[in-house]
């Protein structure tokens, strides 16, 4: 994302506003230090990124998880002569 200074943005506010509205979003600063953020009103709202954790408390891991089937997963990998 381009960041632009005020004086920079006042310039060429007709350009920077079309690339916004293209769904190019940039930043305005002032000294260096971001202010604003400017989007199209109409640009589609960003999905949150998947978090790990996101199912706490929803699920129970068994106590035997660890161990859970190893006799039937032992016997797929014991050859018999």
């Amino acid at each position: 994302m381009q960041t632009y200074n005020i004086h920079e943005a006042k310039t060429h506010l007709s350009r920077l506003v079309e690339q916004a509205v293209r769904g190019e979003p940039f930043v305005i600063a002032k000294a260096g230090k971001p202010l604003v953020k400017v989007v199209a009103l109409d640009a589609a709202e960003t999905k949150p990124k998947n978090r790990i954790g996101f199912l706490k408390g929803q699920l129970q891991v068994p106590d035997d998880f660890d161990t859970m089937c190893a006799d039937e997963i032992l016997e797929l990998f014991v050859f018999e002569k």
